[in-house]
């Protein structure tokens, strides 16, 4: 992706960051990030703001979210300056064994639209576990703009157009798909008024009756019904059961930050090793975007992604498993694997005592994440999903929702840390990223996209640290997205995967990394979606940035 240059600021930066001293929101679509910016005016807190941008997003991106999906966050809480991380997602239904599934799942792999992909729901839950917690306003407050859209209407924008089209192909025989998010049987364009009245009703049902309503409730009947009339295995039951976790994140330390992820199933430890893997080496001398940086990020990534593939996943066995692989003697013998000058074709995990999961069912792409800092420098860094796409494709009508489709995460193998099971947790690729300096509170950031994430993670780190970009041009700055093997074996790549770049990216470069052994795709990639606050300590200013690959706005005051 290439950004001609504008008259002030850095070459190739599509706009200024944007700088405000009581609030800032960045969302990846504006209507969204208007809403919490009026929550925090309101004297709501950032988790409140949070909340409110998530439930818009909700309705003005069904694309990449909803209450049909989960929710991860990381809270910095001025109060007692601490990190708090929160796993709102939901498991697998209890009817979902693997037996069950291998015999309605001929081909081995659980599909990734319909009824047997489907898992709990735990956004909502999500939100009132952290509006209980950090929260000032009344739920009512902060679901009446999301309401508002659902009821009224409100123009599509352009991304999430394009989006919605991509996700109309393919999931419009999903039962009541079309009769939600298809009206007049296609996808609504770029400036249609789109309104979803039920979904209006349902978050009303929910601001007055809390969580319960959604879990127990009224919702809770209509979305068990609909479930067992289409085939899907979630139960009213397994709606019951479930709950939020508070979580402590884990970090790892580059240069003089320290960058925090939240654990397993989540995969931000992928992006802590990659860093801590980068740690020994001076990328910074390399040049950015140069072809020994470019090639260096992309070994670091296979071997970090090796790994994740091996041992990271919803079984409780893996967070050990996954610790193991940020200990320091195990990072410096992974670093030796690396070849300065020789792409690697065949990447196996370290050796950490547990059977592989299949690398192919890591992928995946449309997601939101969304960045808040308050007036009393809280802060919170939240993404939320239905996983691909919309999800599963399963939409009750009388919800006006889809549910996700986390259960193709799962393996129908036995013995793996992903195998399904019923009340575990699925793989998620979802990870909201956060960053400390000297023990205070210094960014907030995130990048959309599946496998994307880690590797946008780890691009958008070295820019701010290594190469002292702003918070804006470290995001639009050119990516690279390396992908596994179209054709997997087991969990190695035999023909060492698909790399993308941008195109800013220039053909010199790309030259010497195929020299070098890459496969360089030509296509088209998913090369993420940046949304970041930052908070100036020394001048106590918050920063925001939202990058142009998506519809977002940074918005302070």
């Amino acid at each position: 992706m290439y950004f001609p240059d504008r008259p002030a600021g850095p070459p190739g930066v599509t706009r200024s960051e944007v700088f405000a001293r009581q609030g800032m929101v960045a969302t990846s679509q504006p209507l969204a990030s208007a809403a919490g910016l009026r929550i925090l005016q309101q004297g709501g807190s950032a988790a409140d703001a949070a909340i409110a941008a998530n439930a818009v997003l909700g309705v003005v991106e069904p694309t990449g979210c909803g209450i049909g999906g989960d929710l991860f966050a990381i809270v910095w809480d001025a109060g007692s300056a601490m990190l708090h991380g929160l796993d709102a997602s939901g498991a697998a239904p209890a009817a979902a064994t693997a037996d069950a599934l291998r015999s309605a799942c001929p081909g081995g792999f659980i599909p990734d639209a319909g009824p047997l992909s489907v898992t709990t729901p735990g956004c909502v839950d999500g939100w009132f576990v952290l509006h209980e917690r950090f929260g000032r306003l009344p739920m009512r407050e902060l679901l009446a703009p999301a309401i508002e859209y659902a009821r009224e209407g409100f123009p599509v924008s352009e991304v999430i157009a394009d989006h919605w089209a991509a996700g109309a192909a393919r999931l419009r025989e999903q039962p009541g798909f079309a009769e939600v998010f298809l009206p007049g049987g296609a996808a609504p364009r770029k400036g249609d008024v789109f309104a979803n009245p039920a979904l209006a009703e349902t978050l009303e049902r929910i601001a007055v009756g809390g969580r319960d309503e959604f879990y127990r409730g009224e919702s809770a009947r209509r979305l068990s019904a609909f479930c067992r009339e289409t085939g899907c295995l979630l139960s009213a039951a397994d709606l019951a059961a479930q709950r939020s976790t508070w979580v402590q994140p884990w970090s790892a330390v580059y240069r003089d930050v320290e960058v925090w992820e939240l654990p397993p199933a989540g995969q931000g430890v992928a992006a802590l090793q990659m860093l801590r893997l980068l740690n020994g080496l001076n990328v910074r001398r390399m040049g950015h975007n140069s072809a020994d940086y470019l090639h260096t990020l992309v070994e670091v990534k296979k071997l970090a992604f090796a790994d994740r593939a091996a041992y990271v996943g919803g079984d409780p066995a893996s967070t050990a498993l996954a610790r193991a692989m940020l200990e320091d003697a195990y990072v410096a013998a992974r670093r030796l694997e690396i070849q300065a000058d020789r792409a690697a074709l065949r990447v196996a995990p370290g050796v950490l005592s547990a059977t592989p999961v299949d690398d192919a069912l890591r992928g995946g792409t449309d997601t939101v994440y969304l960045a808040v800092a308050d007036a009393d420098r809280n802060m919170v860094s939240l993404i939320q999903s239905n996983y691909r796409g919309f999800g599963s494709g399963i939409t009750p009508p009388a919800l006006g929702i889809c549910l996700q489709n986390r259960g193709c995460q799962f393996t129908l193998r036995a013995g793996h840390v992903s195998t399904i099971a019923p009340g575990r947790r699925p793989f998620h690729t979802i990870i909201p990223a956060f960053a400390t300096r000297g023990g205070r509170p210094w960014l907030c950031f995130g990048v959309m996209g599946g496998d994307m994430q880690p590797q946008g993670h780890v691009q958008v780190i070295c820019n701010l640290v290594d190469f002292g970009m702003n918070l804006q041009q470290a995001g639009d700055a050119p990516r690279f997205h390396h992908s596994g093997s179209s054709e997997p074996t087991g969990f190695e790549m035999h023909d060492g995967g698909l790399l993308r770049l941008e195109s800013g990216i220039g053909e010199r470069v790309r030259k010497e990394l195929a020299a070098r052994g890459h496969r360089l795709d030509a296509g088209g990639g998913s090369f993420g979606g940046y949304q970041a606050v930052a908070w100036d300590a020394d001048r106590d200013v918050l920063i925001g940035a939202s990058e142009s690959r998506k519809d977002g706005a940074a918005m302070g005051y």
